[in-house]
């Protein structure tokens, strides 16, 4: 079974009351940390629980030292997981509005602790689900706890100092999940820094949707990322954003492409430039 699946609204619609599944709505906006839960109150697909990014997806953070988006704690995020009844066989369903930038965050937690199998992510998101004509519900999801146990795989991540002793490597390749404007250093509406990490391609993470928002197909994402890596091998690529959370969806697209999972920078940008001895790049 493929490590990255995507789901239809149809098909996410006939398999909602399936015993095993598990729906999660994972809604969020960085400039009104409250429009998850408010717009979850106010109409969800039936069955789903709600993820918070920053209260459920990510750990606290540290002024100064972590990015804007911290991993959880695996003792903490594996809690959460059991109070929304997931299983080590369960079948897990994760959906925002559409880009599927916070969906493919918890897809990459979830990877992280082991849960590999048996995860998909809404094409298209709540958007698609409106699309469809599908409806919304008020009622409260299951509420059985899950016994899902998980281990978390370093291997899958990168710190700022190993990333910083394999700059220059010509085997690394580095991608920033940010727009073009971002990447560049032109606008930086987030953080105290512009610019990116050097050595690193901008492939912005909404590059790998379609006008419908919808991911491309696989073929198109493989030769994408192809031209990305050139000569060098998968297994050396590592992505980041601006906190660890877009950069998740170039990992879901790449191994929708049939690519091999990729390290993940999690501090990423806004982590990187705590450190003033740290290089920055600008332009391209």
């Amino acid at each position: 079974m493929p490590l990255a699946q995507l789901i239809s609204p149809l098909a996410l619609d006939l398999r909602k009351e399936q015993p095993g599944l598990v729906i999660v709505d994972c809604r969020f906006a960085l400039e009104d940390p409250d429009y998850g839960q408010r717009s979850y109150a106010e109409g969800h697909i039936a069955g789903a629980h709600f993820a918070d990014l920053e209260r459920d997806l990510s750990g606290p953070v540290v002024k100064g030292v972590t990015g804007r988006h911290p991993l959880p704690e695996p003792a903490a995020l594996q809690a959460r997981l059991q109070a929304w009844g997931i299983d080590a066989d369960s079948d897990i369903v994760l959906y925002d509005d559409g880009p599927g930038s916070y969906a493919a965050r918890a897809w990459w937690l979830l990877a992280w602790l082991g849960k590999r199998e048996g995860v998909f992510i809404l094409d298209g998101g709540l958007k698609a689900w409106h699309a469809a004509g599908l409806p919304l519900s008020l009622d409260a999801p299951p509420s059985t706890p899950g016994s899902f146990v998980g281990s978390p795989d370093h291997s899958l991540l990168l710190s700022a100092e190993q990333l910083q002793q394999r700059l220059g490597q010509p085997s690394l390749t580095l991608l920033d999940a940010r727009a073009q404007p971002r990447f560049r250093g032109e606008v930086e509406p987030i953080d105290p820094v512009a610019g990116h990490i050097p050595g690193a391609q901008c492939a912005a993470f909404s590059e790998n949707l379609g006008s419908d928002g919808r991911f491309l197909p696989a073929e198109q994402l493989k030769q994408r990322f192809a031209a990305q890596l050139g000569s060098r091998s998968p297994t050396d690529l590592v992505a980041y954003c601006g906190s660890g959370v877009t950069a998740c969806h170039n990992l879901f697209a790449l191994s929708l492409a049939g690519y091999p999972l990729g390290k993940l920078y999690a501090g990423s940008w806004s982590e990187w430039i705590n450190d003033p001895t740290r290089a920055v790049a600008k332009g391209d």
